[in-house]
């Protein structure tokens, strides 16, 4: 017979409490994502602050390789030049940190948290257009003088045609969707395809590249010089331009090289995407999160200011709290004000270790370029700075660094590598780089085969399979080395 009992048992348990799930959170939000949530914070915070931008900066010292510490970096020549032979004179580069100091601070409450001067600055370049490609040939067909039954043939039409301008059902598709409210033959539909197909952009309502290029082009004086040959090549040759096969297109054609030459430039000057001319795409800009510049002594890591929270705890409220029951609320709130101060630091610090790690171990690729590219996982700067790769995934997503060779997402420099004989390792994005600078450098009238290219690298001592080589170059957009030989173009 079952009987009822107590028991007593211990256990241990990873429980994720609020603050830990909110050191997460902004450990992984994007600048413009952070200073979003921190303005909500402050409408919904009274213990929250900003603070005034007229607090000058504090530089921490340069952390170079001390006296019982590896080197930073290792020595680096003149600028320009490889790295040093290794004398006993060269200096090691270091990787300064330029940082701002997080302290309570007393100033004037400030209407943002952010550079007023910055949100200016941004707000010049936004687009306030917004006009769709739909929008821009509705305008238009309000505007033409049509009957009310020409007008709905017309919005069938536009509701056909797709985001570069090109009609993609058939005319019967299009009178079907008519029914039963109106009854239009496929003449009807056509006839009114002809006054779209004069609407601005040119070539738009076209039903394939041939005939967008001949809308195009009949909008020229008639007098223009090679018109006559190019309309023929929008009609029926396109594939041959394609393809570089201008001997069998002149003997086609039955024209002149002259007027060969003169319809080609033509139909290039032609657009084959109209509706791409008309976008309501906004243009998105990157807000680097770190500089990274040369000095003197090495590299300098920089938390872009313009990305930092300028926000603190509100004395005057916090003061004023007493241990009265009404307060509780005030209570709470302030407690969570210093939740999002610590984890704000905490996320602070640790994409400056991050940086520094990856500026550290990169510095021949900031120096020379793609090809000087070294092999890192997450694992390495987990190991370098004491912290999990979970973590360092989080940090380096969405975060974007400003370098002297332009600006890269923190995931940039992280890539696979490939193990040579001799043990090294060669980072695939430094393979990348020497495969487009191989075919940069062959003949145009013998281009290097995958298999070529990959017996050069071998040699150079990165053991590199030619399917590999041909992932890697198809990749990067490169075509293969018959059709390279053919259009007679390089990487």
């Amino acid at each position: 017979m079952l009987k009822a009992s107590l028991q007593l048992r211990m256990s241990q348990q990873l429980t994720m409490t609020p603050q830990l799930q909110q050191a997460i959170r902004l450990l992984q939000m994007p600048a413009l994502e952070l200073q979003a949530h921190i303005s909500e914070l402050l409408e919904s915070n009274v213990m929250l602050e900003a603070e005034d931008d007229n607090d000058s900066t504090v530089s921490f010292e340069a952390l170079g390789a001390g006296p019982n510490e590896q080197p930073a970096a290792q020595p680096m020549g003149e600028e320009g030049e490889g790295p040093s032979s290794g004398t006993p004179d060269a200096e090691p580069t270091t990787v300064e940190v330029i940082d701002d100091a997080w302290e309570d601070r007393s100033a004037n409450p400030s209407d943002t948290p952010w550079n007023s001067d910055d949100d200016d600055r941004q707000q010049e370049f936004q687009d306030a257009n917004g006009e769709t490609l739909q929008e821009h040939l509705v305008w238009q067909l309000e505007m033409a003088k049509l009957e009310p039954r020409q007008l709905s043939i017309g919005r069938a039409i536009l509701d056909a045609i797709n985001e570069d301008g090109y009609l993609t059902d058939p005319l019967d598709t299009i009178a079907a969707t008519l029914k039963p409210e109106i009854e239009a033959s496929e003449d009807d539909i056509s006839a009114m395809l002809a006054i779209v197909q004069g609407f601005d952009p040119l070539g738009v309502g076209a039903r394939s590249v041939g005939e967008c290029i001949t809308l195009q082009l009949r909008q020229l004086d008639p007098a223009t010089p090679g018109r006559d040959c190019a309309l023929k090549i929008a009609a029926s040759h396109l594939e041959l331009v394609a393809h570089r096969e201008l001997a069998t297109l002149r003997r086609q054609l039955g024209c002149s090289d002259e007027e060969v030459e003169q319809a080609l430039a033509l139909v290039r000057g032609c657009h084959p995407r109209p509706g791409s001319q008309i976008s309501s795409a906004k243009a998105e800009y990157v807000v680097p999160d770190v500089f990274v510049r040369r000095s003197p002594t090495g590299w300098t890591v920089e938390m872009n200011p313009a990305t930092l929270p300028r926000v603190r705890l509100n004395q005057s409220y916090a003061n004023l709290i007493g241990r009265a029951a009404s307060h509780a609320t005030m209570r709470a709130q302030l407690q969570e004000a210093r939740w999002l101060l610590k984890s704000l630091e905490i996320r602070h610090d640790t994409l400056m270790k991050v940086a520094r790690s990856i500026v550290e171990r990169q510095v021949e690729f900031l120096e020379h370029g793609d090809e000087y590219m070294k092999p890192m996982i997450l694992r390495d700067i987990a190991e370098a700075i004491g912290m999990h790769e979970s973590t360092i995934s989080r940090v380096t997503s969405g975060k974007y660094m400003h370098t002297p060779r332009g600006v890269f997402e923190l995931r940039f420099f992280f890539s696979s590598h490939v193990e040579s004989a001799d043990g090294s390792e060669t980072s695939s994005t430094a393979i990348r780089a020497k495969i487009r600078k191989l075919i940069r450098e062959e003949s145009a009238g013998a281009p290097l085969s995958d298999s070529r290219i990959a017996d050069l690298l071998s040699k150079e001592g990165i053991p590199v399979a030619r399917r590999t080589v041909a992932k890697y170059r198809e990749a990067m957009g490169i075509a293969p080395s018959n059709e390279r030989k053919r259009a007679g173009t390089r990487a």
